[in-house]
C-alpha cells in the first residue's frame, strides 16, 4: 500500500520545520541545511530522502505566494508552519481532503486566495518585488518566459569524466546499473539521466567516472578550447567542477593552476581531482594580489567564472531569491568588474580568456563585456553565447571568449 504524500510529510514535517528555520531565520543555505539533516538520519530510505528534499526546494520556490494564502507574514511557528504545508498540498498537489480537515483554515477562503496569485507576477512565480523590477528592467517582455521556466524542475544532467571512461561507456554502465542516460547533441560530454536517482550513490560516481554538472555549465570550459600541453588558469575555481572538465579537455596534459580565496575550495578541488585521475592540476590561495600578478602574462587560457548573482540556477537552488538583493546585485556587479580588471593581464598576447557567469542578467554578462572591451583596447571579443532556461532546458548562463591581441 503506497502511503499518501500528507502522510509521509505529517511524519516528515518535524524535520521540514527545523530545516525551514534554519533556510530562512538562520540565513543558511538550501543545499546546505538539507545536507545536514540527511546526515542526521542515515536511516532514512531513499524515497524517504527524495520526499524530504523535494518538499523542502518546493516550500522554498513557492514560499510568497504560500504565505500570501495564508494571509500572514512567514514566521518560524509550528502551528503556522503545518498550515502552509496543508496549503501546499491542496495548491500543488490537489490534496483537498487535507484542507478540509486543518483546523483554523478556511477552505473556500484559501481557494479564492489561490486564484487571486494568478493575477501578480510576483505571486504567480513567488519573487520578490525588487527581482520582478529588475527582471522586467533588464529582460523586458521575456521576463516573463525566463522567471516561470526557472520554476520548473531542472533536469539532473552528469558530465563524463573522459579521462576514465566516454560517454557511450559511460551510458552501458549505467544500463547495467538500471540506470537510462541520455547524450545531450550540443553538450558532448553531458548525460540526461532520464528518471529520478540518487547518482551519488552509484558506483560509477564513487570512481570517478563522472560528475554532476549542468550542460550549459560543461560549454564554459568547451568555448575556452583549452589543448593539451597548454598552461591554463581557473582564476575563480570554487570547488572546481569547470577546472576538473579543464583538465579532461586537455587530456590530463599540461598545466593547470586553480585559484580561489577560500582555502576549504581548493582542498575540494585536491580531493576531486584525485578521483577523477587528474594530476595537472595546481592549487594556490589567493592571500594577496602577489598570487596573481606574479602569473601576468603566463597563460595560455583563463577562465573567469566569476561570482554572481546566481539567478540562472534558480530551478536548483530556489532560495537565492529570498536571501539576495539589490545591494547584492549592484556588489556583486562592482566585484565582476574589478575582477575583469584584476585578472585579464595573466592571459598571455594571443592568449584566450573566458568571462562567464550563471545568471540571466545582462548586467552581469555581457554589459560587462562590452564595458571591458570599451576600456580594453588589446583585447577582442572572439564568441559569445547565452544559454537560455526557456530555450535550452539549462541554467541561464552566459560565456563570451575574449583574445589578448598582441
Amino acid at each position: 500500500m503506497t502511503i499518501p504524500p500528507r502522510d509521509s510529510l505529517h511524519e516528515l514535517s518535524p524535520e521540514i520545520f527545523k530545516t525551514l528555520r534554519v533556510i530562512f531565520w538562520e540565513k543558511v543555505y538550501a543545499t546546505k541545511a538539507i545536507q545536514i539533516t540527511l546526515k542526521l538520519h542515515p536511516e532514512w530510505e531513499d524515497n524517504k530522502r527524495a520526499l524530504f528534499s523535494e518538499t523542502v526546494y518546493d516550500l522554498i520556490r513557492w514560499w510568497r505566494p504560500l504565505w500570501y494564502i495564508l494571509d500572514r507574514d512567514p514566521v518560524p511557528e509550528e502551528k503556522d508552519l503545518q498550515k502552509l504545508i496543508t496549503i501546499y498540498l491542496f495548491s500543488k498537489k490537489g490534496d483537498l481532503a487535507a484542507l478540509q480537515k486543518k483546523r483554523g483554515l478556511d477552505a473556500n477562503q484559501v481557494i479564492q486566495r489561490i486564484a487571486t496569485t494568478k493575477n501578480m507576477r510576483v505571486l504567480r512565480e513567488s519573487i520578490p518585488d525588487w527581482l520582478d523590477k529588475q527582471g522586467e528592467q533588464e529582460l523586458g517582455s521575456r521576463w516573463d518566459a525566463v522567471i516561470a521556466s526557472l520554476n520548473k524542475y531542472p533536469d539532473l544532467i552528469i558530465r563524463v569524466n573522459t579521462l576514465k571512461t566516454t560517454v557511450k561507456e559511460l551510458t552501458v554502465f549505467l544500463r547495467k546499473e538500471g540506470i537510462v542516460a541520455e547524450p545531450i547533441d550540443w553538450s558532448p560530454d553531458a548525460l540526461r539521466i532520464m528518471e529520478k536517482t540518487n547518482v551519488f550513490k552509484l558506483s560509477g560516481f564513487r570512481a570517478g567516472l563522472f560528475e554532476v554538472q549542468d550542460a550549459a555549465s560543461q560549454m564554459v570550459s568547451r568555448i575556452l578550447d583549452p589543448q593539451p600541453g597548454m598552461r591554463v588558469v581557473d582564476a575563480c575555481a570554487g570547488e572546481g567542477s569547470k577546472t576538473l572538465h579543464l583538465a579532461a579537455l586537455m587530456k590530463n596534459k599540461g598545466k593547470i593552476i586553480a585559484l580561489d580565496t577560500q582555502e576549504w575550495r581548493l582542498n575540494e578541488i585536491r580531493k576531486r581531482a584525485t578521483k577523477a585521475g587528474a594530476d595537472t592540476i595546481e592549487t594556490r590561495m589567493i592571500t594577496s594580489s602577489k598570487v596573481y600578478k606574479r602569473m601576468d602574462g603566463t597563460a595560455d587560457r583563463l577562465l573567469l567564472d566569476v561570482p554572481c548573482s546566481g539567478l540562472g540556477t534558480l530551478r536548483r537552488n530556489p532560495d537565492i531569491k529570498w536571501k539576495l538583493s539589490s545591494e547584492d546585485l549592484e556588489r556583486l556587479t562592482i566585484l565582476q568588474q574589478e575582477l575583469l580588471e584584476k585578472y585579464c593581464m595573466i592571459t598571455k598576447p594571443n592568449g584566450r580568456m573566458a568571462y562567464s557567469v550563471c545568471s540571466i542578467l545582462p548586467s552581469e554578462a555581457d554589459e560587462q563585456v562590452i564595458r571591458f572591451l570599451k576600456n580594453h583596447a588589446d583585447f577582442r571579443l572572439l564568441n559569445e553565447k547565452r544559454y537560455w532556461p526557456e530555450i535550452d532546458g539549462t541554467d541561464g548562463f552566459y560565456v563570451a571568449l575574449i583574445e589578448r591581441k598582441t
